[in-house]
């Protein structure tokens, strides 16, 4: 990366000032969050997210609007050149086209997400951002990160820099004591939830957040879940330690605003939507490992306990299927495994369907798509949903959004 980047004029020397952000889990709905607020607060904001969904223009957000296909086009072809055939990786590619449009188009911050992991992120090139943010860390990407959650915690942590606060959310005590450590090491003063930062309820009210430098009220925020109240905490607590000027009614207007796609989300149109019982709901999550199907898990037994819960599910080889279906098999009344046509590395159907059997999973069957998955439905009124891979996820909005 700093082979490329200078060969491109250093961009990342260029920017607005930064919030840098990793974790495992509730890393795009903490970036969310942040820009739903400084939105509203009248913020020009950039934002890098990944992976996308349906448009790769998902990833890069211009002041505001997803980049435009024309100029991205064009500073792909101009960093493709730079490279000049040297190994890179796609995701290196992005980052630096993400740079290079965030240093030619003015705005007042980057909100700056990790692909995968910290130390060795494209994106960890940034020498003194204005804050970085450690959200949940659990198991995943472990042929790449390490196999223990000391390892992973150990990598996500390498994003903080000297003398640049670092704020937390509330982790296992493995993955925090290797965070506090490496806090001490590198010298970033680190803000932990419930120690520097506190996000609590207020019932129907809302939740009320304490930070070092700003107490805000807030209405429940637009993202599905209990499990987003840290995340949305997290995202406040960045934007205390920013050094922005953040107006309360910002906080309040940003959210009720706040969205991000396939996170708990419900979908009320489409083909799959068209041929669901009447009745029924159709919502959508994209997580994919142990930490977010216990999420989901929760969120089921909180706010759908009143009907059946069915999943259809797709996942990738490279995930821990078993270990992200068990705390699912509590809520699920049935599990329907669908291949992903688009993506060779998807699970066969019938290995999904083992995988979800020796996870403890009801009424286990395979359909060839999700469609003839909601074909196999029961009558009585229940819930639908699918799950398992952004991916997958990417490919059901594409025909329901």
């Amino acid at each position: 990366m700093h082979r490329l980047l200078a060969d491109l004029g250093n961009p990342h020397e260029r920017l607005p000032p930064v919030i840098h952000v990793a974790g495992t889990n509730g890393k795009g709905s903490t970036v969310a969050s942040m820009r739903a607020v400084l939105e509203a607060a009248g913020y020009k904001v950039h934002v890098y997210t990944s992976p996308h969904l349906v448009r790769f223009a998902e990833r890069i957000r211009l002041s505001g609007g997803l980049i435009d296909e024309t100029l991205l086009l064009e500073l792909l072809e101009h960093v493709e050149a730079a490279n000049a055939g040297k190994p890179i990786t796609f995701f290196e590619v992005t980052t630096a086209v993400a740079f290079l449009s965030f240093s030619q188009v003015p705005a007042d911050v980057v909100l700056l997400e990790t692909g995968l992991g910290g130390r060795f992120d494209a994106t960890n090139v940034i020498a003194r951002p204005r804050v970085t943010a450690l959200s949940s860390i659990s198991m995943d990407h472990m042929q790449y990160l390490g196999n223990t959650l000391a390892a992973i915690a150990g990598e996500k942590a390498a994003i903080m820099k000297p003398g640049v606060p670092c704020v937390s959310v509330a982790q296992t005590r493995e993955a925090a004591d290797v965070i506090a450590a490496a806090a001490q090491e590198i010298g970033a003063p680190l803000k932990l939830q419930n120690h520097e930062w506190t996000i609590t309820e207020r019932g129907a009210d809302g939740l009320a957040f304490s930070g070092e430098n700003n107490q805000w009220q807030l209405p429940l925020p637009g993202l599905l879940g209990k499990h987003q109240y840290d995340n949305t905490g997290l995202a406040l607590a960045a934007l205390d330690q920013s050094g922005l000027a953040i107006p309360a009614f910002a906080v309040r207007a940003g959210m009720r605003k706040v969205e991000w796609p396939a996170r708990a989300q419900r979908l009320t149109r489409g083909t799959l939507v068209d041929v669901l019982p009447a009745g029924w709901e159709l919502w959508l999550d994209g997580g994919h490992n142990a930490g977010a199907g216990a999420v989901i898990a929760s969120l089921a037994a909180e706010a759908w306990a009143d009907r059946p819960l069915h999943l259809i599910c797709s996942m990738l080889t490279t995930k821990a299927a078993e270990d992200y279906l068990r705390p699912l098999a509590k809520v699920a009344a049935s599990f329907t495994a669908v291949p992903n046509p688009g993506n060779d590395m998807a699970f066969a159907p019938a290995d999904l369907a083992a995988a979800a059997t020796a996870a403890g999973m009801k009424d286990v069957g395979i359909a060839e798509d999700a469609a003839h998955a909601v074909a196999r439905l029961p009558g009585a009124r229940g819930r639908v949903l699918v799950c398992g891979s952004l991916y997958y996820a990417g490919e059901i909005l594409k025909a329901n959004s």
